[in-house]
């Protein structure tokens, strides 16, 4: 059975413990309710709309989670294990939030400097144009590539799997340079039109030729507020490497059962450069 609560004055006057409605007994509060338009960040001319939804969903939610207590869903090992985990992370990222906060937002000279040193994204940045054929990586064979090498066509090579019976799917990309990863993007740079080339992803791999090539810049205005927005993740990164590495200095951490790892030095390299994607 599901009760709905009236609730006197406007949304200020309420108490955060509230009740606004009662399902089988089980209060749903203001302080619900709050925190799940908070999370909608819904427009303010749509404000009540979406506050009657959310109400109605948490109603819902609650008979969901009635039921599957009743069924002792909730004793389920995946389920408590599940459970333990969303509660480590959420306790972990408001540690982490406590103690670094939000990092300061970066200066002028800062962005300047950042879309100087990275003109690949910016000024100089390229657009390219590109046909793909995607297939599992096991089929790109040496005779494969001999036919790639001597073709130079991605028409052929497609033929040349459709006489093997090989299966394939083909794309069509279109991508900036900063859309792309760095290694790829410094190695479609030195590319020319319909060259033919190899990217191996796991288990698949790509047959690419770019078909066109078109500068693309990027002015400092334009970038600004991306390149922000990345500085201060790069930032806010950067200190929780810090907080992390203090707490395992002082820390004991033993390995049970199993060796050790072993430091690697490019552990933490990151890309950089992929910070700023999206700029179109």
């Amino acid at each position: 059975m599901v009760v709905l609560v009236s609730a006197c004055g406007n949304k200020a006057e309420q108490k955060p413990g509230q009740a606004l409605a009662s399902v089988n007994g089980e209060e749903i509060t203001v302080m619900q309710l709050n925190d799940e338009l908070a999370r909608a960040n819904a427009p303010a001319a749509r404000q009540d709309a979406v506050r009657k939804q959310m109400l109605e969903s948490l109603i819902d939610r609650q008979l969901l989670i009635s039921e599957a207590a009743k069924e002792s869903v909730d004793r389920d090992p995946r389920v408590v294990q599940a459970i333990e985990r969303s509660r480590a992370l959420i306790l972990a990222q408001a540690y982490m939030q406590k103690r670094i906060g939000t990092p300061a937002k970066p200066s002028a000279e800062e962005v300047e400097a950042y879309y100087s040193q990275n003109p690949q994204f910016f000024a100089q940045r390229k657009h390219f144009e590109m046909r793909e054929i995607i297939l599992p990586t096991r089929e790109v064979t040496d005779e494969l590539k001999a036919v790639m090498d001597k073709t130079r066509s991605l028409d052929d090579a497609a033929a040349w799997l459709d006489t093997h019976k090989v299966k394939y799917q083909k794309a069509q990309l279109s991508r900036s340079g900063s859309e792309l990863p760095p290694e790829l993007s410094a190695k479609l740079m030195a590319l020319s039109k319909d060259q033919l080339f190899i990217v191996r992803e796991g288990e698949r791999s790509m047959l690419v030729t770019i078909t066109d090539i078109r500068s693309s810049p990027v002015e400092l205005e334009a970038a600004r507020p991306q390149i922000e927005q990345y500085l201060m993740a790069k930032k806010g990164k950067e200190a929780a490497e810090q907080e992390v590495k203090r707490l395992r200095a002082s820390a004991k951490i033993a390995y049970i059962n199993q060796p050790a790892p072993v430091a690697n030095a490019g552990a933490q390299a990151t890309g950089l450069e992929r910070g700023v994607a999206g700029l179109k």
